[in-house]
Protein backbone atom coordinates (compact mmCIF):
# COMPACT_ATOMS: atom_id res chain seq x y z
CA UNK A 1 0.00 0.00 0.00
CA UNK A 2 1.40 3.40 -1.02
CA UNK A 3 1.72 6.27 1.52
CA UNK A 4 -1.20 8.05 -0.20
CA UNK A 5 -3.39 4.94 0.08
CA UNK A 6 -2.38 4.48 3.73
CA UNK A 7 -3.28 8.09 4.51
CA UNK A 8 -6.61 7.68 2.72
CA UNK A 9 -7.39 4.53 4.72
CA UNK A 10 -6.48 6.29 7.97
CA UNK A 11 -8.82 9.16 7.11
CA UNK A 12 -11.62 6.70 6.38
CA UNK A 13 -10.90 5.00 9.68
CA UNK A 14 -11.13 8.31 11.51
CA UNK A 15 -14.49 9.04 9.86
CA UNK A 16 -15.86 5.60 10.76
CA UNK A 17 -14.70 5.95 14.38
CA UNK A 18 -16.11 9.47 14.66
CA UNK A 19 -19.46 8.25 13.31
CA UNK A 20 -19.52 5.47 15.91
CA UNK A 21 -18.79 7.81 18.81
CA UNK A 22 -21.26 10.38 17.45
CA UNK A 23 -24.05 7.79 17.43
CA UNK A 24 -23.09 6.60 20.92
CA UNK A 25 -23.16 10.22 22.09
CA UNK A 26 -26.80 10.70 21.15
CA UNK A 27 -27.93 7.19 22.10
CA UNK A 28 -29.57 8.43 25.36
CA UNK A 29 -32.09 10.41 23.28
CA UNK A 30 -33.10 7.28 21.38
CA UNK A 31 -33.75 5.29 24.55
CA UNK A 32 -35.69 8.18 26.07
CA UNK A 33 -38.02 7.99 23.06
CA UNK A 34 -38.95 4.46 24.16
CA UNK A 35 -40.79 5.68 27.30
CA UNK A 36 -42.81 4.41 29.10
CA UNK A 37 -40.86 1.17 28.67
CA UNK A 38 -38.50 0.51 31.60
CA UNK A 39 -34.74 -0.20 31.58
CA UNK A 40 -35.12 -3.89 32.46
CA UNK A 41 -37.44 -4.55 29.54
CA UNK A 42 -35.40 -2.46 27.10
CA UNK A 43 -32.29 -4.55 27.78
CA UNK A 44 -34.25 -7.70 26.95
CA UNK A 45 -35.27 -6.39 23.53
CA UNK A 46 -31.81 -4.93 22.95
CA UNK A 47 -30.29 -8.39 23.40
CA UNK A 48 -32.89 -10.30 21.39
CA UNK A 49 -33.10 -7.85 18.48
CA UNK A 50 -29.30 -7.51 18.37
CA UNK A 51 -29.08 -11.28 17.98
CA UNK A 52 -31.69 -11.22 15.20
CA UNK A 53 -29.99 -8.34 13.37
CA UNK A 54 -26.59 -10.04 13.63
CA UNK A 55 -28.07 -13.25 12.22
CA UNK A 56 -29.29 -11.26 9.21
CA UNK A 57 -25.85 -9.67 8.80
CA UNK A 58 -24.11 -13.05 8.97
CA UNK A 59 -26.45 -14.35 6.29
CA UNK A 60 -26.04 -11.34 4.00
CA UNK A 61 -22.24 -11.30 4.36
CA UNK A 62 -22.04 -15.11 4.20
CA UNK A 63 -19.81 -15.27 7.29
CA UNK A 64 -21.52 -18.02 9.29
CA UNK A 65 -18.34 -20.04 8.75
CA UNK A 66 -16.35 -17.57 10.86
CA UNK A 67 -18.87 -17.95 13.68
CA UNK A 68 -18.70 -21.75 13.64
CA UNK A 69 -14.89 -21.60 13.60
CA UNK A 70 -14.97 -19.50 16.77
CA UNK A 71 -17.33 -21.98 18.43
CA UNK A 72 -14.74 -24.73 17.90
CA UNK A 73 -12.20 -22.79 20.03
CA UNK A 74 -13.05 -23.25 23.73
CA UNK A 75 -10.82 -20.37 24.80
CA UNK A 76 -12.54 -17.94 22.45
CA UNK A 77 -15.96 -19.20 23.55
CA UNK A 78 -15.02 -18.56 27.19
CA UNK A 79 -13.87 -14.99 26.47
CA UNK A 80 -17.00 -14.22 24.45
CA UNK A 81 -19.12 -15.39 27.41
CA UNK A 82 -17.17 -13.08 29.74
CA UNK A 83 -17.53 -10.23 27.24
CA UNK A 84 -21.27 -10.86 27.03
CA UNK A 85 -21.72 -10.68 30.80
CA UNK A 86 -19.71 -7.46 31.00
CA UNK A 87 -21.65 -5.77 28.20
CA UNK A 88 -24.89 -6.90 29.87
CA UNK A 89 -23.90 -5.05 33.06
CA UNK A 90 -22.88 -2.02 31.00
CA UNK A 91 -26.13 -1.92 28.99
CA UNK A 92 -28.32 -2.42 32.05
CA UNK A 93 -26.65 0.27 34.18
CA UNK A 94 -26.48 2.65 31.20
CA UNK A 95 -30.24 2.34 30.67
CA UNK A 96 -31.01 2.68 34.38
CA UNK A 97 -28.96 5.89 34.35
CA UNK A 98 -30.70 7.32 31.29
CA UNK A 99 -34.23 6.51 32.39
CA UNK A 100 -33.76 7.75 35.97
CA UNK A 101 -32.36 11.16 35.05
CA UNK A 102 -28.64 10.38 35.35
CA UNK A 103 -27.39 10.96 31.80
CA UNK A 104 -24.66 13.33 33.07
CA UNK A 105 -23.39 10.74 35.53
CA UNK A 106 -23.34 8.21 32.70
CA UNK A 107 -21.18 10.58 30.65
CA UNK A 108 -18.80 10.83 33.62
CA UNK A 109 -18.38 7.06 33.45
CA UNK A 110 -17.22 7.21 29.85
CA UNK A 111 -14.94 10.16 30.63
CA UNK A 112 -13.32 8.03 33.34
CA UNK A 113 -13.14 4.94 31.12
CA UNK A 114 -9.71 5.70 29.54
CA UNK A 115 -8.23 6.08 33.02
CA UNK A 116 -9.77 2.77 34.11
CA UNK A 117 -8.23 1.20 31.00
CA UNK A 118 -4.81 2.48 32.05
CA UNK A 119 -5.32 1.11 35.59
CA UNK A 120 -6.34 -2.29 34.23
CA UNK A 121 -3.15 -2.31 32.20
CA UNK A 122 -1.17 -1.94 35.43
CA UNK A 123 -3.20 -4.38 37.53
CA UNK A 124 -3.86 -7.13 34.98
CA UNK A 125 -1.21 -6.75 32.28
CA UNK A 126 1.54 -5.56 34.68
CA UNK A 127 2.30 -2.53 32.53
CA UNK A 128 4.45 0.30 33.91
CA UNK A 129 2.97 3.78 33.97
CA UNK A 130 4.68 7.00 32.96
CA UNK A 131 4.59 9.95 35.37
CA UNK A 132 1.90 11.77 33.38
CA UNK A 133 -0.35 8.69 33.55
CA UNK A 134 0.01 8.56 37.34
CA UNK A 135 -0.87 12.27 37.52
CA UNK A 136 -3.99 11.66 35.40
CA UNK A 137 -5.07 8.81 37.69
CA UNK A 138 -4.52 11.08 40.71
CA UNK A 139 -6.76 13.80 39.24
CA UNK A 140 -9.47 11.25 38.41
CA UNK A 141 -9.36 9.82 41.93
CA UNK A 142 -9.62 13.30 43.40
CA UNK A 143 -12.62 14.01 41.15
CA UNK A 144 -14.48 10.97 42.53
CA UNK A 145 -13.70 12.08 46.10
CA UNK A 146 -15.00 15.61 45.36
CA UNK A 147 -18.23 14.23 43.89
CA UNK A 148 -18.77 11.90 46.86
CA UNK A 149 -17.90 14.39 49.61
CA UNK A 150 -18.89 17.79 48.18
CA UNK A 151 -21.76 16.75 45.92
CA UNK A 152 -22.95 14.22 48.48
CA UNK A 153 -23.60 11.37 46.08
CA UNK A 154 -21.67 8.18 45.33
CA UNK A 155 -21.36 8.00 41.50
CA UNK A 156 -22.09 4.27 41.27
CA UNK A 157 -23.53 4.54 37.77
CA UNK A 158 -20.42 6.30 36.45
CA UNK A 159 -18.00 3.92 38.17
CA UNK A 160 -19.91 0.80 37.12
CA UNK A 161 -20.04 1.96 33.50
CA UNK A 162 -16.32 2.78 33.51
CA UNK A 163 -15.34 -0.51 35.17
CA UNK A 164 -17.58 -2.71 33.02
CA UNK A 165 -16.68 -1.10 29.68
CA UNK A 166 -12.99 -0.85 30.59
CA UNK A 167 -12.90 -4.56 31.48
CA UNK A 168 -14.91 -5.34 28.34
CA UNK A 169 -12.20 -3.62 26.31
CA UNK A 170 -9.54 -5.66 28.10
CA UNK A 171 -11.40 -8.89 27.26
CA UNK A 172 -11.73 -7.85 23.61
CA UNK A 173 -7.98 -7.23 23.62
CA UNK A 174 -7.46 -10.81 24.83
CA UNK A 175 -9.66 -12.07 22.01
CA UNK A 176 -7.89 -9.92 19.42
CA UNK A 177 -8.67 -10.02 15.69
CA UNK A 178 -9.66 -13.71 15.81
CA UNK A 179 -13.26 -12.66 16.53
CA UNK A 180 -14.70 -10.18 14.03
CA UNK A 181 -17.22 -7.55 15.13
CA UNK A 182 -20.35 -9.29 13.78
CA UNK A 183 -19.46 -12.72 15.17
CA UNK A 184 -18.46 -11.20 18.50
CA UNK A 185 -21.74 -9.33 18.99
CA UNK A 186 -23.70 -12.38 17.78
CA UNK A 187 -22.10 -14.65 20.36
CA UNK A 188 -22.34 -12.10 23.16
CA UNK A 189 -26.05 -11.68 22.42
CA UNK A 190 -26.50 -15.46 22.13
CA UNK A 191 -24.97 -16.15 25.56
CA UNK A 192 -27.17 -13.42 27.07
CA UNK A 193 -30.38 -14.79 25.56
CA UNK A 194 -31.18 -17.09 28.54
CA UNK A 195 -30.74 -14.12 30.91
CA UNK A 196 -32.94 -12.00 28.64
CA UNK A 197 -35.70 -14.61 28.58
CA UNK A 198 -35.66 -14.98 32.37
CA UNK A 199 -35.69 -11.20 32.73
CA UNK A 200 -38.59 -11.02 30.26
CA UNK A 201 -40.65 -13.44 32.36
CA UNK A 202 -39.86 -11.50 35.57
CA UNK A 203 -40.83 -8.16 33.99
CA UNK A 204 -44.03 -9.65 32.58
CA UNK A 205 -44.96 -11.06 35.99
CA UNK A 206 -44.23 -7.86 37.91
CA UNK A 207 -44.63 -4.56 36.08
CA UNK A 208 -46.01 -6.03 32.85
CA UNK A 209 -44.62 -5.75 29.31
CA UNK A 210 -44.90 -2.47 27.41
CA UNK A 211 -43.65 -3.70 24.02
CA UNK A 212 -46.49 -3.83 21.51
CA UNK A 213 -48.94 -1.83 23.65
CA UNK A 214 -48.01 1.74 22.67
CA UNK A 215 -48.83 1.77 18.98
CA UNK A 216 -47.03 0.83 15.78
CA UNK A 217 -44.50 3.70 15.90
CA UNK A 218 -43.32 2.82 19.40
CA UNK A 219 -43.12 -0.88 18.54
CA UNK A 220 -40.94 -0.12 15.49
CA UNK A 221 -38.64 2.07 17.61
CA UNK A 222 -38.14 -0.72 20.14
CA UNK A 223 -37.53 -3.24 17.35
CA UNK A 224 -34.75 -1.00 16.02
CA UNK A 225 -32.81 -1.49 19.28
CA UNK A 226 -30.76 -4.21 17.58
CA UNK A 227 -29.77 -1.93 14.71
CA UNK A 228 -29.03 0.95 17.09
CA UNK A 229 -26.76 -1.37 19.08
CA UNK A 230 -24.95 -3.04 16.20
CA UNK A 231 -24.29 -0.18 13.75
CA UNK A 232 -21.99 1.91 16.02
CA UNK A 233 -20.07 -1.24 17.00
CA UNK A 234 -19.51 -2.16 13.36
CA UNK A 235 -18.46 1.40 12.49
CA UNK A 236 -16.05 1.40 15.43
CA UNK A 237 -14.56 -1.93 14.36
CA UNK A 238 -14.04 -0.59 10.81
CA UNK A 239 -12.46 2.58 12.20
CA UNK A 240 -10.19 0.84 14.71
CA UNK A 241 -8.70 -1.34 11.94
CA UNK A 242 -7.73 1.70 9.88
CA UNK A 243 -7.12 4.73 12.12
CA UNK A 244 -4.01 5.17 14.30
CA UNK A 245 -4.47 4.41 17.99
CA UNK A 246 -3.84 8.05 18.97
CA UNK A 247 -6.73 9.16 16.73
CA UNK A 248 -9.05 6.57 18.26
CA UNK A 249 -7.91 7.63 21.72
CA UNK A 250 -8.79 11.27 21.11
CA UNK A 251 -12.06 10.54 19.31
CA UNK A 252 -13.36 8.44 22.22
CA UNK A 253 -14.17 11.67 24.09
CA UNK A 254 -16.79 12.60 21.46
CA UNK A 255 -19.43 10.26 22.98
CA UNK A 256 -19.23 11.42 26.63
CA UNK A 257 -19.06 15.08 25.55
CA UNK A 258 -22.28 14.68 23.56
CA UNK A 259 -23.89 12.74 26.41
CA UNK A 260 -22.88 15.51 28.83
CA UNK A 261 -24.39 18.14 26.53
CA UNK A 262 -27.56 16.03 26.25
CA UNK A 263 -27.91 15.75 30.01
CA UNK A 264 -27.00 19.33 30.91
CA UNK A 265 -28.50 21.41 28.11
CA UNK A 266 -31.20 19.26 26.52
CA UNK A 267 -32.55 17.38 29.55
CA UNK A 268 -31.61 20.12 32.05
CA UNK A 269 -30.14 17.81 34.67
CA UNK A 270 -28.66 19.69 37.68
CA UNK A 271 -25.01 20.78 37.54
CA UNK A 272 -24.15 22.50 40.85
CA UNK A 273 -20.67 23.91 41.48
CA UNK A 274 -19.43 20.77 43.25
CA UNK A 275 -20.28 18.65 40.23
CA UNK A 276 -18.58 21.11 37.87
CA UNK A 277 -15.43 20.87 40.01
CA UNK A 278 -15.54 17.06 39.87
CA UNK A 279 -15.97 17.04 36.09
CA UNK A 280 -13.25 19.70 35.68
CA UNK A 281 -10.77 17.48 37.55
CA UNK A 282 -11.65 14.55 35.27
CA UNK A 283 -11.20 16.74 32.19
CA UNK A 284 -7.76 17.88 33.44
CA UNK A 285 -6.84 14.22 33.89
CA UNK A 286 -7.95 13.45 30.33
CA UNK A 287 -5.96 16.38 28.89
CA UNK A 288 -2.84 15.13 30.69
CA UNK A 289 -3.49 11.57 29.50
CA UNK A 290 -4.15 12.64 25.89
CA UNK A 291 -1.09 14.88 25.63
CA UNK A 292 1.08 12.14 27.12
CA UNK A 293 -0.36 9.62 24.63
CA UNK A 294 0.34 11.87 21.63
CA UNK A 295 3.89 12.73 22.80
CA UNK A 296 4.67 9.07 23.52
CA UNK A 297 3.34 8.02 20.11
CA UNK A 298 5.44 10.62 18.28
CA UNK A 299 8.52 9.68 20.29
CA UNK A 300 8.04 6.00 19.45
CA UNK A 301 7.59 6.87 15.77
CA UNK A 302 10.77 8.95 15.78
CA UNK A 303 12.74 6.13 17.39
CA UNK A 304 11.35 3.72 14.80
CA UNK A 305 12.36 6.07 11.98
CA UNK A 306 15.90 6.33 13.36
CA UNK A 307 16.08 2.55 13.69
CA UNK A 308 14.99 2.19 10.05
CA UNK A 309 17.73 4.58 8.96
CA UNK A 310 20.37 2.70 10.94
Amino acid sequence: MTPAETAREERRGGIYAFAAYFLWGFMPLYFLLLAPIGPWEIVVWRILFSLAFCAVLLTVTRTWGKLFAILRDRRLVFWTIVAGLLIYVNWQVFLIGILTGHVIEGSLGYFINPIVTVLLGVIVLKERLRLAQWIAIGFAGLAVVVIIVAYGSFPWIALTLAASFGTYGLVKKQIGPRVDAISGLTLESLWLTPIALIQLVVVAATTGLVFGTQGVGHTVLVTLAGVVTAVPLLLFAAGARRAPLTVIGLLQFVAPILQFITGAWILHEPMPLERWIGFALVWVALVVLSVDSVVSSRRSRSISDVADLV
